[in-house]
């Protein structure tokens, strides 16, 4: 007689075994198809980010004719230029302090606008993302209207306090604020809507909690909302930083770097150089040098992020 109660005691393992296998062979042909379906769009990716990218750099290796290879020549050129350090200055300034106050201008309307019944909350949602969604140069054309020193209905109505009338333009201060203040209008919207989705993200238990211990309403934001939303003001943050470096219509509508170039961003000298200047390895060259700044401020808040996820 045969004793059959060892018999089946290693089906169970061989089926999950099986189970597990066929799972991974199914998403490995999932994963496959993802590629291929895909792949068009990797290659369009390619053609148009990654090429450009490296004629940029070649171009930067020519003379002002693009005849003859020169290697670092046009880089040693600009380091020589106090108008090139004066670009590297003001762009950084520029990013920086735009970059800021979106933030900051976002936060605080996030917050307000989080707060409205839902009801409502969809129309102000709306108004509020007008600014980004108007094209930037349609828009910037109205704020040069109202920056005019003649017809500007800022000095309008300044001039009913007897203040006035400002060069808002035509005077280097008021023409740095004027290219940030447009700048901060327009991608202000951005982080609100970023922000007001994640703090929908975020469970009210936890406020609930902190004001059962006590925390006051700036508690409640440091200790709860901002370590909740500090991967996604980061990445805002890099993504905002990026554009804004690269920014160009807003400067060159404005003010077309004056006065007295002081205005320049990267973008816009290098639209000096390259095409109104007939230098265009030159003004490869000054488009080149936002890489190093942008991907040392990527690394920072990149290396923040995993840093954070890896002790989460």
């Amino acid at each position: 007689m045969v004793d059959v109660a060892f018999q089946p005691t290693g089906l169970p393992q061989a089926r999950s075994t099986r189970k597990r296998a066929s799972l991974r062979a199914a998403l490995k042909r999932k994963s496959t198809s993802a590629f291929l379906m895909t792949l068009p769009l990797i290659l369009l990716i390619s053609i148009m980010v990654i090429y450009p990218a490296f004629y940029s750099i070649h171009l930067a290796t020519l003379n002002k004719a693009m005849t003859k290879f020169i290697g670092f020549g046009n880089f040693e050129f600009l380091f020589k230029r106090e108008t090139f350090w004066m670009v590297v200055k003001q762009s950084c300034i520029f990013a920086i302090s735009a970059v800021f106050f979106k933030a900051l201008i976002g936060f605080i309307v996030a917050h307000l606008a989080h707060n409205i019944p839902s009801k409502k909350q969809r129309k102000w949602r709306g108004m509020l993302l007008v600014p980004w969604v108007i094209p930037p140069a349609m828009s910037t054309l109205a704020w040069l209207w109202l920056f005019d020193p003649s017809y500007s209905a800022f000095n309008y109505t300044l001039s009913f306090f007897n203040i006035g009338p400002i060069y808002w333009l035509g005077e280097t201060g008021w023409a740095r604020f004027c290219i940030i203040l447009v700048n901060v209008w327009f991608g202000a919207p951005f982080f609100m809507i970023m922000y007001l989705a994640s703090l929908k993200s975020v469970p009210e238990q936890l406020y609930e909690a902190a004001a059962i211990d006590g925390a006051n309403w700036w508690q409640r934001i440091w200790y709860v909302t901002l370590p909740m939303m500090r991967n996604i003001i980061a990445i805002t943050t890099l993504f905002s930083l990026i554009v804004t470096f690269a920014n160009f219509d807003i400067t060159r509508i404005l003010t077309a770097g004056g006065p007295l170039d002081r205005t320049h961003i990267f973008a816009t000298w290098a639209f000096r150089l390259g095409i109104e200047g007939g230098d265009i390895p030159l003004g490869a060259s000054v488009s080149l040098f936002m890489f190093p700044i942008l991907g040392i401020a990527a690394i920072f808040i990149l290396r923040d992020i995993n840093k954070r996820g890896n002790e989460a």
